[in-house]
């Protein structure tokens, strides 16, 4: 694989799953009950707000780490379509100078949609876990 290649998706897993693991962490340090009420406000069971933080926590160190990069990274992208269509959309692209819109959104979606595709395996636990599967899947082919 070219190195540029793989380099580049590292630094992309890497930035994303530190950005997702930084929102999920201000999630519950600023009291989870808080974006509970802010879902039940916008139509969404309050119940999801931890379901959210706890994908945005525990997913950005597997990305971090490399662990399970493109089921993780896909569930990135169906987060960031639900935040744009149910929170963000109304706001605006670059939203109404109190909130913001969704160009964050859309470029962690991007970016996560990306690695869904793509993968990351340089610098990886996948890459360590795996490596002999793929060595016998490689000959076996």
């Amino acid at each position: 694989m070219n190195s540029k290649f793989a380099w580049s998706t590292v630094i992309l897993r890497v930035v994303l799953g530190i950005t997702f693991f930084i929102h999920g962490l201000v999630k519950f340090q600023g009291g989870i009950e808080n974006t509970v009420g802010w879902f039940d406000s916008i139509g969404i069971p309050g119940f999801f707000a931890y379901v959210v933080a706890s994908l945005e926590l525990v997913g950005g160190l597997l990305l971090v780490v490399g662990f399970g990069t493109r089921i993780v990274a896909a569930l990135f992208v169906l987060l960031m379509l639900g935040a744009t269509f149910k929170a963000k959309l109304a706001l605006g692209f670059l939203g109404n100078g109190q909130m913001a819109g969704y160009e964050l959104d859309i470029a962690l979606m991007a970016i996560a949609l990306f690695l869904a595709v793509n993968g990351s395996n340089m610098l990886s636990l996948d890459q360590a876990v795996f490596k002999g599967q793929q060595n016998n899947n490689a000959k076996a082919a």
